[in-house]
């Protein structure tokens, strides 16, 4: 069973793959309205708030989702995290000093789940804590609850349920049985909270999915923000992948479009947040209240 002290609190950052760091200074600076800062070590940091960068876009091959930092609620919770995910036969690489501090984190250890997604598991935050200024005067909600999201394609799912929800102690805040039509297939989306409280810092969707992630989320903080967001994509011509609405599971007001890395990033408002403790797991019966056109990622 979850113990009722996850040893995940949030997701910390994410680290995305690029061929085009142009192409993600760009879209960061205009459409999202983050920072953008050259790392020493060649890599682009996209700053959302006082932590020196959120997402981390590394130079590479290909243009994916690489890698999610986990962090770890506390010290104790970092070493039974490392000792479960070894119990539990998932291989566990003790990462570097240098990357450590590349990352800004106090320590870090490196697994792969059953699906293949990269995750690095971290404690603490040795970032300089330099004031964010948005270049379009964006607020992020971040702090505690972490970057926002990430969606993860999770096949084979059975296994993944079981690495978040018992060895890492995530909490179940909601079960989807996502069909998209009468005679298609029940797709599997879980949603997963740490003890930070956002209603989910992991979701496995039973999809399989190339660029290494269905989507992350950030939230910012005012729907003022979102709407201008979305003006914005349209302004800059960033294929829309869903159109505005409302989520039912988590009450995010919010809009969906691609990113420079072939994953989707959902820009939204008004997330729940939830009680770790007391929560009771909730079974969606529809993506949205209302909103959310998703057939206009196909067109």
């Amino acid at each position: 069973m979850a113990s009722s002290s996850p040893k995940i609190s949030a997701l910390a950052y994410t680290v995305v793959e690029s061929t085009n760091l142009a192409a993600w200074r760009d879209y960061a600076t205009q459409v999202l309205g983050m920072a953008a800062i050259d790392a020493a070590d060649g890599s682009l940091w996209l700053k959302m708030d006082a932590r020196d960068f959120r997402i981390v876009v590394v130079p590479g091959a290909q243009d994916r989702y690489s890698a999610s930092g986990l962090l770890a609620a506390d010290a104790a919770a970092f070493d039974a995290a490392v000792a479960a995910l070894g119990a539990a036969g998932i291989a566990v690489e003790a990462g570097s000093k240098d990357l450590a501090a590349a990352r800004r984190v106090e320590r870090l250890a490196r697994f792969t789940d059953p699906a293949g997604n990269h995750h690095e598991l971290v404690l603490g935050d040795t970032s300089a804590q330099t004031p964010f200024v948005s270049p379009l005067g964006v607020t992020f909600k971040t702090g505690a609850y972490g970057v926002g999201h990430t969606v993860l394609p999770s096949l084979p799912f059975e296994p993944q349920l079981a690495l978040f929800k018992d060895v890492l102690g995530m909490g179940l805040s909601d079960v989807f049985n996502f069909q998209m039509g009468p005679d298609a297939p029940v797709i599997r989306i879980y949603f997963l909270h740490g003890a930070s409280g956002r209603h989910h810092s992991v979701a496995l969707a039973e999809m399989p999915n190339p660029a290494g992630c269905v989507h992350m989320m950030v939230e910012v903080a005012t729907l003022t923000e979102v709407g201008q967001a979305y003006d914005r994509m349209r302004a800059h011509g960033v294929k829309e992948m869903a159109t505005m609405g409302e989520h039912e599971n988590d009450k995010m007001t919010s809009f969906y479009m691609m990113t420079p890395g072939n994953f989707a990033i959902e820009y939204g408002y008004g997330g729940l947040i939830v009680d770790p403790p007391t929560w009771q797991t909730t079974y969606t019966q529809r993506v949205s209240i209302w909103g959310h056109d998703f057939s206009v990622g196909f067109r």
